[in-house]
């Protein structure tokens, strides 16, 4: 089900308007209803990903509810706010645009980042004028490969391994001509003016002569 459209404003709004009604009528009062709670899904995120922040036991008798950035419900802090009887979603001054609030009060990050750690407050109006707030959390990590380590890392790893099996080889190699009198690479390197020649003792190099 798409989202309710947005209204443009982020300054005093709808929302300020039921809260200032709500103010003249009451004052605090405890709620009375199953208990509101925020989870978020999934509840860790990688970098890039999408976050709801889903909202559970929301009362049937709603009518609006706002979310803010950090713990307290102060204007600046306002992302968003809904407002039931005209169905107007109002961006605050805290929307970043990769928030979509819906009707049932959950609130969904789009391609979150690191910034987006943190805890969100919810404050939610009620037809009796009840006032409650409620907080959620998401937690955001940096993306990794697959098997948990930093593609540079496994990087690092594979070249260790290669050049471990190729001196392992080599020194195998070495070890087989010694033992077998085979001549080695390093036996017969031609050096220029100079001519290693095969000799039954040895190699015999003019003015040089190895055992």
């Amino acid at each position: 089900m798409e989202p309710p459209s947005a209204s443009p404003r982020a300054g005093r709004g709808p929302w300020q308007e039921l809260l200032l009604a709500v103010s003249l009528l009451t004052f605090w009062n405890p709620p009375t209803t199953a208990q509101v709670t925020v989870e978020s899904v999934p509840p860790n995120a990688a970098e890039g990903k999408d976050v709801l922040l889903r909202v559970l036991n929301l009362p049937g008798d709603l009518l609006g509810y706002a979310w803010f950035r950090g713990k307290s419900v102060e204007t600046n802090n306002r992302i968003v706010s809904y407002v039931v009887n005209t169905q107007v979603i109002t961006p605050g001054h805290a929307h970043s645009g990769r928030e979509t609030a819906y009707p049932n009060g959950s609130l969904l990050f789009q391609n979150i980042t690191l910034k987006d750690t943190g805890y969100y407050t919810l404050q939610i109006i009620t037809n009796d004028v009840q006032v409650e707030q409620v907080r959620g959390q998401l937690r955001v990590f940096h993306k990794r490969s697959t098997t948990g380590l930093p593609v540079g890392s496994i990087i690092g790893i594979a070249l260790g391994v290669l050049i471990g099996v190729a001196l392992m080889a080599t020194l195998a190699y070495f070890l087989l001509c010694t033992r077998t009198g085979r001549p080695c690479p390093s036996q017969q390197l031609h050096i220029p003016g100079l001519l290693a020649q095969p000799h039954e003792r040895g190699s015999y190099i003019p003015g040089i002569t190895t055992p």
